[in-house]
């Protein structure tokens, strides 16, 4: 929703400042209305996750406020419906705040504040704007944006790796592993500082995707600990001034049915929102599995490149043209979204670091652009992962190239150090490259090895597994 034009209708609404005239329909208040004029910057806005998780927060203090005996208990019901409303995404036309504005999200905590008071005071049969439920008395009791936020981040971010990224991962790793055993019999060269090595199994190369895979799960799980403890009860700095001191024990147990996962309350409230640490850390986490999913990714398109002047040892799901000029032409396009991906999450996590960077004594204030990033990091992981494993991985197939090159490869000669020596083993390989024969040929001519013995020690077989 945009600041009312001249020509909408209008209502005069009150906060600390003084009056503001904000849109007649608009759930949202005064302080909003300041926030939409103030930070007319982008047309970024908070993801539909974190708003959802504000509006368990809400929903989730109402109701350890009531069980206190801090909330009365028809004010308490209607912030619940309201706070529902939010969370179901009802009223997300009236969450208007840009990312861009104040460094501890108060913008939007106010914007949440005033629409669930404006929303539950409707409720109770009085119009908007008469503060019947007032958003900072009752929607607000017990908390600060200074612990609102980071904690909305920390939930809507935990929801995400938990429900969305990992059983995207989990995908994946499947897919790679039933590649791995698919390609096991296909034997190809290796490759090291991109020249040829000892051949390799194409099923090991793949067995080492997914590894990665797998520990970019147990990367995941550790991150997702410290986002499951929230700045809840903090309030201003730490402290905890004007809340219950069993308000954030109630409010996360609220919390933590809401919201399907496990929320505590965080034992070191005094750097639990001065400090980015946690968001950080997931965020590092997320740039190391997207910089694994880019080493898959760029492998795969190498191997599959040619058809006729590349590597050509894949062969990839042909999913679209590849050029607007050259018919016929395919390219590894699923590969290379992914990779875009990555060089995306890279950047969002420099901004992460830049706004972990912004915590000056009691506060950090760059919490809106962090947690935007860190959502938008997790989500652009979870599409592009799970579009890699159904486009691309599980669509893949070996060609006969990788397993025809092995005989000519030059590396095959390390099979032969053991027998007759290094020096002689390189002498092998530098005449091989120079005449443009195999191994196998210059050792017969330059060894007193027989053709059997030749044939068993370079059988590349036996190269795939340690040699006793």
């Amino acid at each position: 929703m945009k600041a009312s034009s001249s020509n909408e209708s209008t209502r005069t609404e009150k906060d600390s400042m003084g009056l503001m005239e904000v849109p007649e329909t608009a759930y949202y208040g005064a302080s909003t209305m300041r926030a939409v004029l103030n930070f007319p910057i982008s047309n970024l806005r908070f993801q539909r996750s974190i708003i959802k998780s504000i509006g368990m927060i809400k929903q989730s203090c109402a109701k350890a406020n009531l069980e206190l005996g801090l909330l009365e208990e028809s004010i308490s019901k209607a912030i619940v419906q309201a706070s529902q409303e939010v969370i179901d995404g009802t009223l997300d036309d009236h969450f208007v705040v840009d990312v861009f504005q104040t460094g501890s999200g108060t913008s939007t905590n106010m914007n949440a504040n005033e629409v669930i008071a404006n929303r539950a005071t409707e409720l109770l049969g009085k119009p908007m704007g008469t503060k019947l439920v007032h958003p900072n008395d009752h929607v607000n009791l017990g908390q600060s944006s200074n612990d609102v936020i980071p904690s909305a981040i920390h939930i809507a971010a935990l929801q995400a790796l938990v429900h969305d990224l990992s059983p995207a991962l989990d995908r994946l790793s499947k897919s790679l592993e039933s590649k791995s055993e698919e390609f096991w019999p296909v034997i190809k060269t290796g490759r090291t500082h991109l020249q040829d090595a000892t051949p390799i199994r194409l099923g090991q190369e793949f067995l080492g995707f997914y590894q990665q895979v797998i520990l970019s799960q147990l990367r995941l799980k550790h991150a997702s600990l410290e986002l499951g403890y929230i700045a809840l009860g903090g309030t201003a700095v730490g402290t905890g001034i004007n809340t219950h001191p069993s308000f954030a024990t109630h409010t996360c147990a609220y919390l933590s049915k809401a919201a399907g996962i496990e929320i505590s309350e965080t034992p070191y409230h005094f750097q639990a929102q001065n400090t980015l640490d946690s968001i950080l850390e997931a965020s590092g986490t997320l740039r190391t599995i997207a910089v694994s999913l880019h080493k898959i990714a760029n492998d795969i398109r190498w191997m599959g490149s040619g058809p006729r002047a590349g590597l050509g040892e894949l062969s990839l799901p042909e999913v679209q043209p590849g050029s607007s000029i050259m018919p016929g032409k395919v390219n590894p396009v699923i590969a290379e979204s992914l990779i875009q991906v990555v060089a995306h999450t890279i950047g969002n996590d420099n901004a992460i670091l830049q706004s972990a960077l912004g915590g000056y004594f009691e506060l950090n204030t760059m919490m809106p652009v962090a947690g935007y990033n860190l959502l938008q990091t997790i989500a652009l992981l979870t599409s592009s992962s799970d579009n890699f494993a159904k486009n691309c991985i599980e669509g893949l197939s070996a060609t006969e190239h990788g397993p025809s090159m092995v005989h000519r490869g030059l590396a095959i000669g390390t099979a032969l150090a053991p027998k007759i020596g290094y020096d002689k083993a390189a002498e092998i390989a530098k005449e091989a490259a120079k005449s443009g024969k195999s191994i196998f040929e210059i050792a017969k001519l330059k060894t007193d090895m027989t053709e059997d013995e030749l044939t068993k020690t370079l059988n590349p077989e036996k190269m795939v597994d340690p040699s006793p």
